[in-house]
């Protein structure tokens, strides 16, 4: 039997009957993988193939995470300590294991393992990593089932069970015989085990103090010329909590869970720690913890059970949530300033506000389920998160709380006493616009077969207006498209998307707003063109602003941007003759790229390793562009996008990135496309999403636009190789890839209305201010042109 049918077979709900035996052939676990049984405490069984070790059944808390990167730094995690950790993003193992740091994890559940892998750090496979450190794992489960069972009744105790026949230590306790499930007898059973009733703590926690020093180069010292020190309480430390400090030039001394931190004071700050299980377990903790409170002489930091254990510490309650919170896309909103934080996020437990003693505030909640996420005291420097700002995994959004602590420590050894934390100030809002009547630019003219991504993009955003109860104006030659329906937009001029007609249509209907993002480069191009004549029109340009597009389209002044901000793009030149191209090819060195500025689809563009090959590039792209941008090719690279969305509120997210199976070098257009990324790490993703973030709030834009990168695939080396202020073909594709719609969204955020007051189109009630968490994947298939290319025809007679 193949494996795929297999593992439909074997991935069900329920077994009554006895675990079916057949197994995949050929594989590069073994020829014939072992079959495990996941038994749930309601009942319910699944079936799989195991991967991991196999030396032991095991049991413990079944929980399920939703980031689609990061499985090692989840693996390695103190606060996953004694559970099953469910993966809900279907492909594992992909970039192997960089590491060999402790596993926590009880076992490891997914849905497809990736028996090859592809990473330059990857030290071996995932299955090998899980094998060396006797931790069981099974793939082919239906984890999407399984995600349902625990979000509808709450974080379920299980059980990898393998056959007796394999199992080289068998159970000390072997569970008692049941009849009702006669096949249990084949395997090695064991007694149903909750790890929360243990001290997780004291078993994650270092045994012994350590002291981490920063860089003499970046050390922050005080008065007595010493360097600050930061007291961190280890109830399941995470390493990049560490790092976090000294980078920032502090000086960390890491100490066990049950440290008395009372009698020692060698510290300007106390840090407690991320950690796992049940926070009222962790006694010693919390009452040195409510002494240090009253002490009033330290500010005080904590993080997840660090956050629940100064609560219960400040006299606050905690309480068991019903399935946790656990993933890397999770939505926080600060109270003070109005923003909202995508988090990283790992706990089953959460603060009870109502109980907060007086002195004490919300900080954060959480914008999905109203939970708290934050608290914070009101006259001294004392704060904790739920989240964990360090990340790793997940976004780095929230890492400037480190900074935050760490002046507060600065201030108040520099005062000789506690000094109020600084007040955040909440931004002023933008001003919400409320148009009485829209212009949308459609796309130029399509052709029979071809995709129509930016009909899909301007009907999404003609619909976001007259939700607002605007009245719009379409100007698309295409008759045969959803926008130009009737019924869609009020009123529709079937004319091209040229500045002459654009313009007659603006002095006939009279908008006092217009878009320029929806209709792809053409509608751009207008724009820029009309520019000068909006405001004697009457019209606002709505979304990104003209000067935003300029800086993206002019190839040096995009470079130029770039570098204000210390971001990387490859070495170039523009040109405005060929004379010029030759020039700058002859200082940067073959082989090169030509891009052409404001053009469609790459028109004009390619690589050049000589100057004919330049000259009749230049030559080609000319007759369309009056700017080339030569430079510097990084042919063979990785290539990745990302779709971005900010508001006027500076509120911005990564709504879907993505990697082009063929490496730079190929169209995107004409490559297959995989939604999201397959081969990059957490720290790869990461890294790639600050930058993009970075970037698309230096540029100021408003609303979605298209970052794409070259990431090359022997470093963390990478380069921007352009931004599209404007709705892309790739937007479309991530709209329908996510299920999040950009164009909708960005529609609205075009009249300064803020993420944070977006409705999600899918849940109706939590909000637009999130990132999808796939559990799929999705992979674009071009429509090759195959009559472009001879050699076609020796593969298609």
């Amino acid at each position: 039997m193949p494996e795929s049918d297999v593992v439909e077979a074997l991935a069900i709900g329920n077994l009554p009957l006895a675990p079916i035996a057949s197994a995949p052939i050929g594989s590069s676990l073994g020829v014939n993988p072992v079959v495990a049984t996941l038994l749930l405490n309601d009942g319910t069984a699944f079936q799989g193939f195991s991967f991991g070790a196999e030396t032991a059944s095991v049991a413990g808390e079944c929980v399920f995470q939703t980031g689609m990167v990061g499985y090692p730094e989840s693996l390695t995690d103190p606060s996953y300590r004694g559970q099953i950790l469910v993966l809900t993003f279907p492909l594992i193992g992909n970039y192997g294991a960089p590491s060999r740091k402790e596993i926590h994890i009880a076992a490891l559940i997914v849905g497809h393992y990736s028996h090859d892998y592809s990473h330059y750090l990857a030290q071996s496979s995932l299955s090998q990593w899980l094998k060396e450190s006797n931790v069981p794992a099974l793939y082919g489960i239906d984890t999407r089932l399984l995600t349902k069972k625990i979000r509808t009744q709450g974080a379920l105790l299980g059980k990898i069970l393998f056959p007796k026949a394999i199992v080289s230590t068998p159970s000390a306790q072997p569970a008692p015989a049941d009849p009702a499930r006669p096949w249990l007898a084949e395997y090695s059973d064991l007694p149903w085990h909750d790890p929360n009733s243990r001290n997780l703590v004291a078993e994650v926690s270092v045994k012994s103090p350590a002291i981490y020093s920063p860089d003499p180069k970046v050390a922050i010292k005080g008065p007595d010329g010493k360097v600050l020190r930061v007291l961190a309480v280890d109830v399941g430390m995470k390493n990049n909590q560490i790092r976090c400090f000294t980078k920032r030039g502090v000086e960390v001394k890491v100490v066990p869970w049950d440290f008395d931190f009372i009698a020692n004071h060698d510290y300007d700050g106390l840090f407690i720690s991320n950690g796992p299980g049940d926070p009222t377990v962790v006694k010693p903790t919390i009452e040195r913890l409510a002494k240090q409170l009253k002490a009033a002489d330290r500010p005080v930091f904590g993080i997840c059970l660090g956050h629940q254990l100064m609560a219960l510490a400040s006299g606050a309650q905690t309480k068991k949530m019903l399935f946790g919170n656990r993933g890397h896309n999770i939505p926080c909103t600060n109270m003070h300033t109005g923003r909202c934080y995508i988090t990283s996020q790992n706990h089953g437990y959460a603060v009870d506000v109502a109980t907060l003693p007086a002195g004490w505030e919300e900080y954060f909640v959480n914008a999905n389920d109203g939970s708290n996420e934050g608290i914070i005291h009101t006259t001294l420097p004392y704060f904790s998160v739920q989240f964990h700002p360090e990340s790793t995994p997940g976004p780095w959004d929230t890492e400037g709380l480190f900074d935050r602590f760490i002046e507060s420590v600065r201030e108040c050894k520099a005062a000789g006493k506690l000094v109020p934390l600084k007040k955040e100030e909440r931004p002023v809002a933008a001003p919400r616009l409320r148009p009485r009547k829209v212009l949308v630019l459609g796309s130029g003219g399509l052709s029979i077969g071809q995709a129509g991504e930016f009909d899909y993009s301007g009907s999404q955003a003609i619909k976001a207006l007259k939700e607002e109860s605007i009245y719009t104006i379409l100007i698309n030659p295409n008759i045969a498209t959803i926008q130009t329906s009737k019924g869609l937009a009020d009123k529709v001029y079937f004319l091209p998307v040229t500045p002459d007609f654009v313009r007659k249509v603006i002095k006939h209907e009279k908008p006092d707003g217009i878009y320029c993002t929806f209709g792809g480069q053409t509608a751009l191009n207008v724009g820029v063109k009309l520019k000068d004549e909006f405001e004697a029109l009457g019209v606002k340009v709505l979304g990104t602003q003209i000067s935003t597009i300029e800086i993206t389209e002019d190839r040096e002044l995009f470079a130029q941007h770039m570098a204000q901000i210390g971001e990387k793009c490859a070495q170039s030149s523009s040109a405005t003759t060929i004379q010029e191209a030759l020039d700058a090819a002859h200082e940067i060195g073959y082989p090169l790229i030509v891009r052409a500025a404001y053009a469609l689809g790459g028109l004009g563009s390619g690589f050049a390793n000589n100057d004919d090959e330049l000259t009749e590039l230049c030559t080609k792209a000319f007759a369309t562009s009056p700017q080339v941008l030569v430079e510097k090719s990084m042919k063979g690279w990785k290539e990745i996008e990302y779709e971005v969305v900010r508001d006027a509120a500076d509120n911005c997210i990564t709504v879907c990135n993505m990697e082009n199976f063929d490496p730079l070098g190929i169209h995107t257009g004409d490559s297959i496309v995989v939604a999201p990324s397959q081969t990059l790490s957490d720290d790869d993703y990461m890294m790639l999403r600050r930058t993009a973030v970075n970037v698309v709030r230096h540029l100021g834009v408003v609303g979605e636009c298209n970052i794409q990168y070259a990431l090359n695939p022997t470093s963390k080396e990478y380069c921007i190789i352009e931004v599209n202020a404007r709705l892309s073909r790739s937007s479309a594709l991530a709209s329908k890839a996510t299920g999040y719609p950009l164009a909708f969204v960005a529609a609205k955020l075009g009249l300064n209305i803020p993420l944070t007051e977006v409705k999600n189109s899918v849940t109706k009630k939590t909000i637009a201010c999130f990132e999808p968490s796939l559990d799929y994947c999705v992979v674009k298939i071009p429509r090759w042109c195959v009559v472009r290319s001879v050699d076609a025809f020796a593969v298609f007679p």
